[in-house]
């Protein structure tokens, strides 16, 4: 990487020619921007409307939007599940009742279900000679 440095510091720089208004060999097809007091309606109605879509296309981004929608879908969901699973709504209230507890009831009884030790001692307590496999030798 060192010898690719110095060989191109070592390299002549190419002079640019400077760049000369009235030498151009590009030369613009028209003015801009229009003189919109000598322009109809209809084509300055054009020309915005040509404008505001260039515009958009420019200043979209795509990868930014996406990102910010993903974020705030995320958040808001966060907050809704801790609401409801997880929030103590009833700290302020006499009764010990909170409006979700039917929900947690369902939820916490399916996770629980699955996540109990007893059906990992099932597995475990299981005698070897339960697999179908070793019944078809004997």
């Amino acid at each position: 990487m060192f010898w690719t440095i110095a060989r191109r510091a070592a390299q002549q720089t190419q002079s640019k020619i400077p760049f000369d208004i009235y030498q151009n060999p590009y030369k613009a097809k028209r003015l801009w921007p229009p003189d919109f007091a000598k322009l109809s309606q209809k084509h300055q109605f054009r020309l915005e409307r040509r404008y505001k879509r260039r515009a958009k296309l420019k200043w979209a981004r795509p990868g930014w939007t996406k990102g910010v929608k993903i974020v705030q879908l995320g958040s808001i969901l966060f907050v809704i599940v801790y609401g409801v699973l997880f929030a103590d709504w009833s700290k302020g209230s006499a009764s010990a009742h909170s409006p979700f507890d039917g929900i947690r009831k369902w939820f916490f009884g399916l996770t629980d279900s699955t996540l109990t030790r007893d059906t990992v001692r099932r597995r475990v307590e299981q005698p070897n000679s339960a697999s179908p496999v070793v019944d078809a030798r004997k």
